[in-house]
């Protein structure tokens, strides 16, 4: 009965795939007879394929399950059996024998994945396949043909198809490794100590491009805000016969279609089948410029009468101070504000499905970030999420620090360090920048998360790779000492990962901190991207980092409701310390998006995740703590033993382009024995008045004695752009 049932199933999915890809197949063929054979085609190959399992060097007779591209290998229907099984040990990171087989997928070595599509003109002088991402290593075969490879699975390989593609019908078969154990060791596979699984897949676009030659191999636009002008270089492949060259250049606004700058050059002649770089320097008229208040896009059309290319970038530049160490955006100060995204370990969760490749969903939750939040920034961390994203950052105004898959720990954590190969290394780092460099949202290149050993490996494959950027961005790597000025330094303050720490215990943190173990030297800009350590898992249960530290704040019986507000508190009043105290160039609170699991180690603060609904203490006390305008009690005791408070430190700040007027409230009430409610013992107002991009600090002292008894403390800025902003602490009137 159930086999019966499964083949009942199988022939629904290839009837259901065959009907689907006959209509892309149609559509295909309108593209490619409606456009002039002149120009670029780019034929989108996303939709449904054929997909199956078995080994690497041998192709399957039968493909009886279909899957979307792109997407993840869990999504197959009928689905595989166990497709990226859990690891017995998640901590194993190296490839020597005696681990192999942990690693390993025992029942296939490979996923093959099968289309045809349909052309119906003579094959153009360039034909490239490319596709997006894929984990892990890339094999393609076209029409019996084998193509070539691309191992690197977090950024794009191109394919030249132009010895087996033909007129009328091809098949393409594309393989994935099952595992990482189909990469090699210098390999990097996207190691995490959090992850349970290694999902393989197709996650990204997959495109069929079609066009003349010269071919316009890469684009790189360097804005130049003070002169209004935008740098051009671009990479040309020419065909193997001599040519000359003649490019176009134009500037549209993007969404008027407007022309804001134009350019005409004329080069010599190129050598046959060589790769030229060109450059032009093109003004920009009434140039706007690119900001998260105001993400302003243009597109620049680039030709060589044999090709064009359309690459849409943004008028920014973000640096560092080099005496604050405070970020500028378009030579103005501006204050990072934001959260993580850890898009591998959320393909782990139970809902991922489809939502990652979902446009709407991942659009509402960015601007769900801005909105709800005030975040401006995200750091994509331990891995890059499909390229749609960054589209979607450009659009909704979201800084972006870029973060490669890297995290190998100590020098003494692991042996697959030894594997690292910096020109490998070299080698990725320039197809991500490639990729990625016309994004106005990529503000920094990240090379490595929280990695002590990163030279001759890291710094040397930065080193190689760091003029490539036109734009100069800034580069985090870690811990390593090897940097220039405008790098940063990344800070991972937990303080919560000692289960005994309390509220009080930040009276003596540090405002600008090393954090366990960091080297840091003191003479680099500071981003906090990671500090909490508070997880609870979407149900409100510990995480297995958090058990014990709920149990020594709450006891071992308190509720989820209880978890959560503690837990929203202390992020909020942590955000206001790094903030208010004015010295990291950015707060980043961990993580945005991560994975609920119950084994998990981290987790998110969404309480729907499909319908993007937060977690409501964490939107209730989170958010105001991440508002432009900002305040924080520096009051830490939780006990007091005087019967008047004096002196009460409030700092406050603003991270917007104008002065601020206000009023400020600090108010003190008692909560009644036995109840929640609370009653106010004494109030003060003042006047305030915070400049922009600065900070003010004023102090108070309440007349009335307390006595002995519980109390809540709290200050507030009751009528801003972003309602009532407050500060909160509790403590306790002892006798």
């Amino acid at each position: 009965m159930v086999m019966n049932t499964l083949i009942n199933q199988v022939r629904k999915n290839q009837l259901r795939m065959k009907n689907i890809i006959a209509c892309t197949l149609f559509l295909a063929l309108l593209t490619a007879c409606g456009q002039n054979p002149s120009k670029r085609e780019t034929l989108s190959l996303n939709g449904i394929w054929q997909v199956a399992d078995g080994r690497l060097s041998t192709i399957p007779a039968k493909f009886e399950r279909t899957i979307r591209v792109p997407g993840l290998i869990t999504e197959a229907e009928p689905a595989f059996i166990n497709p990226a099984p859990r690891l017995a040990d998640r901590t194993v990171i190296n490839t020597d024998t005696v681990l192999f087989h942990q690693m390993q997928d025992p029942l296939r070595e490979a996923y093959w994945y099968r289309r045809t599509f349909i052309l119906s003109k003579d094959i153009p002088a360039t034909a490239l396949l490319k596709v997006g991402k894929a984990m892990f290593g890339t094999k393609v075969y076209l029409n019996g043909q084998y193509i070539g490879e691309h191992l690197p699975c977090f950024t794009p390989g191109y394919f030249d198809l132009k010895k087996a593609i033909r007129k009328g019908e091809n098949e393409l078969l594309v393989s994935v490794g099952s595992s990482r154990t189909s990469i090699p060791g210098d390999i990097p596979d996207g190691f995490d100590y959090e992850k349970d699984r290694y999902i393989s897949g197709i996650f990204d676009n997959v495109d069929l491009i079609l066009t003349g030659a010269p071919f316009i191999r890469n684009v790189q636009v360097a804005p130049d805000i003070k002169s209004h002008e935008a740098r051009v270089r671009i990479s040309v492949r020419y065909p193997d016969r001599k040519v000359s060259g003649s490019f176009s250049f134009i500037i549209r606004e993007t969404k008027s279609g407007k022309i804001a700058g134009k350019k005409t050059l004329v080069t010599n002649f190129a050598d046959a089948g060589a790769d030229q770089t060109i450059e032009a320097v093109i003004p920009i008229d009434k140039c706007r410029l690119w900001s998260p208040d105001d993400p302003f896009l243009y597109t620049l059309e680039t030709s060589t009468g044999a090709d064009e290319s359309f690459t849409r970038f943004g008028m920014r530049e973000l640096r560092f101070d080099p005496v604050t160490h405070q970020a500028e955006l378009n030579g103005k100060p501006y204050f990072l504000r934001g959260s993580n995204i850890t898009i591998y370990r959320f393909f782990e969760d139970s809902l991922c499905g489809t939502l990652p490749w979902n446009s709407d969903w991942v659009r509402t939750m960015h601007r769900k970030f801005r909105t709800d939040m005030y975040w401006n920034t995200l750091r994509y961390c331990i891995g890059f999420p499909p390229e749609l994203w960054y589209d979607i950052a450009d659009e909704e105004g979201i800084m972006i620090q870029d973060e490669f898959p890297i995290w190998y720990g100590d020098t003494n954590w692991n042996k697959w360090i030894k594997h690292l190969n910096a020109g490998e290394l070299a080698v990725e780092f320039r197809e991500w920048m490639e990729e990625r460099w016309n994004h106005p949202s990529v503000i920094i290149w990240d090379a490595s998360n929280e990695t002590r050993l990163c030279k001759p490996y890291i710094d040397s494959a930065i080193a190689a790779v760091r003029k490539l950027d036109l734009s100069g961005r800034s580069w985090d790597n870690s811990y390593s000492t090897t940097r220039m000025e405008n790098d940063i330094f990344e800070s991972h303050p937990y303080h919560y990962a000692d289960s005994n720490f309390k509220l009080r215990d930040m009276a003596k943190a540090d405002i600008i901190p090393g954090g366990s173990n960091q080297n840091n030297p003191g003479t680099n800009p500071v981003i906090i991207n990671e500090y909490g350590w508070l997880w609870l898992n979407r149900n409100g249960s510990p995480t297995t980092l958090t058990k014990q530290l709920y149990e020594n704040l709450l006891g071992k019986n308190s509720t989820a409701e209880e978890r959560f507000t503690t837990a929203a508190r202390l992020i909020a009043a942590e955000t206001e310390f790094w903030r208010c105290n004015r010295k990291a160039a950015g707060v980043l609170h961990f993580t945005a998006l991560g994975y609920d699991r119950p084994n998990g180690q981290t987790s998110d603060n969404w309480s729907d995740l499909k319908n993007l609904i937060w977690e409501p203490q964490f939107l209730k006390y989170v958010s105001k703590s991440f508002a432009p305008l900002g305040l924080m009690l520096n009051f830490w005791q939780d006990s007091l033993h005087v019967s008047r408070l004096e002196n009460i430190p409030v700092i406050t700040i603003n991270d917007l382009g104008n002065d601020w007027k206000g009023e400020i409230r600090v108010r003190l009430s008692e909560v009644i024995a036995g109840t929640k409610e609370k009653k106010i013992v004494d109030e003060q107002t003042q006047k305030i008045s915070i400049s922009a991009f600065g900070q003010t600090k004023l102090n108070f002292s309440f007349s009335r004695e307390i006595k002995p008894g519980s109390y809540i403390l709290e200050a507030e800025l009751p009528d801003t752009p972003y309602g009532k902003i407050t500060s909160i602490r509790n403590f306790i009137r002892s006798f």
